[in-house]
């Protein structure tokens, strides 16, 4: 699977896979960082992990901090309920289909 548009979430992740290949720092890319292992399975190419960020958690925040101040927190919970949400649904998705063959 390389992404379903219609899925939630899969602006931020189609975003972040674009930025990881343009090499940027990004919200987006840190958080496909984050997903990097789940989003692997799910057959997104990514680079290894040793390209990813390091500590990506850790470097959304600060970024999400220095960008909204007191409201980092609550932006990092979003964006992350939002990543979760899109591989949720494609693990769904996956499945059924390994199901139907």
């Amino acid at each position: 699977m390389t992404g379903d548009q219609r899925l939630p979430g899969a602006d931020l992740v189609a975003e972040g896979v674009r930025a990881h290949q343009r090499g940027e720092t990004t919200a987006e890319s840190l958080l496909v960082a984050i997903g990097a292992p789940r989003l692997k399975r799910l057959g997104h190419d990514l680079p290894e992990q040793s390209t990813l960020c390091e500590r990506p958690e850790i470097e959304l925040y600060l970024l999400l901090r220095e960008r909204y101040g007191r409201d980092a927190h609550q932006r990092y919970n979003a964006l992350v309920r939002r990543l979760v949400s899109y591989e949720r649904t494609a693990e769904r998705i996956q499945s059924a289909r390994v199901r139907a063959d």
